[in-house]
């Protein structure tokens, strides 16, 4: 079992930044694909960015591409996601997630992974 908690979440301006933290517990997430979603009321949890552990490679939303840059700290058992040149858009609950056997095609499926974290609000105001 994996137990994940984000923070770092809070109010910013449009074209600020943030980083965001996922502290995991209970396994070392060195062998684990980390990844980050979000969602907004009323939609679906949409992909953001993931590290494949087996490759060592990150994997971006179009939307965020350039903009938000996932790091992934196996020393501290945590992923980071630095998120620059904030939009109002990019307002959502954040969560973390990990799976340990999700396949690169799967990655970007919310219901690839097992295991999540229960939330970071991220507010860009305009």
């Amino acid at each position: 079992q994996v137990q994940l908690v984000e923070s770092g979440g809070g109010l910013v301006q449009a074209g600020g930044s943030l980083v965001l933290s996922c502290a995991a517990s209970g396994r070392t997430i060195s062998r684990y694909t980390m990844a980050w979603f979000r969602q907004t009321p009323g939609k679906e949890r949409e992909f953001v960015a993931a590290h494949k552990h087996s490759n060592n490679t990150p994997y971006y939303a179009d939307s965020v591409k350039g903009r938000f840059i996932i790091r992934k700290d196996n020393a501290k058992n945590t992923v980071y996601l630095q998120m620059s040149n904030l939009k109002p858009e990019d307002t959502a609950v954040y969560y973390c997630a990990a799976d340990a056997s999700v396949i690169v095609s799967s990655l970007r499926q919310a219901s690839q992974y097992d295991y999540w974290g229960p939330g970071t609000q991220v507010t860009v105001s305009s």
